[in-house]
């Protein structure tokens, strides 16, 4: 689902995450609920922030593996030359004023990654799973 490239794109994107999750059976106030909406804040807030080309938004996919016991988050953004480092999930120096957030996805998911969009468009994706 796309999003505005603002403040207020991410705000709607947390909140479909955590209402998308409880529909899925994992109500707002659990552990799962509570850290996939999480690393969607972190996500888009980065696509917003990093990702940002004016007039374009951002996408936010959620899917849910039961068989595999994994919800998946996607986060795309259409900003191709802005891509995090080799090792983006690292904690920054402590004295940094930024770059904490996606060291706390990588600390609250499973697995993360960062690939080229799959779609044919321009930008990037940033992907963490989160087992059940």
């Amino acid at each position: 689902m796309p999003f505005t490239s603002t403040p207020r794109g991410t705000r709607l994107a947390r909140r479909l995450a955590s209402h998308r999750l409880d529909t899925w059976g994992h109500p707002y106030e659990s552990d799962l609920n509570t850290t996939v909406t999480l690393i969607v804040v972190e996500l888009a807030a980065n696509a917003v922030a990093h990702g940002r080309v004016p007039g374009r938004d951002f996408g936010l996919c959620l899917r849910l593996d039961p068989a595999a016991r994994f919800v998946q988050v996607e986060v795309t953004d259409t900003r191709y030359d802005r891509v995090p480092s080799e090792s983006p999930w690292l904690p920054p120096e402590p004295d940094a004023e930024s770059g904490r957030g996606l060291a706390l996805v990588s600390a609250l998911a499973s697995r993360c990654a960062v690939m080229p969009r799959t779609d044919g468009g321009p930008g990037k994706t940033l992907r963490a799973e989160i087992d059940i």
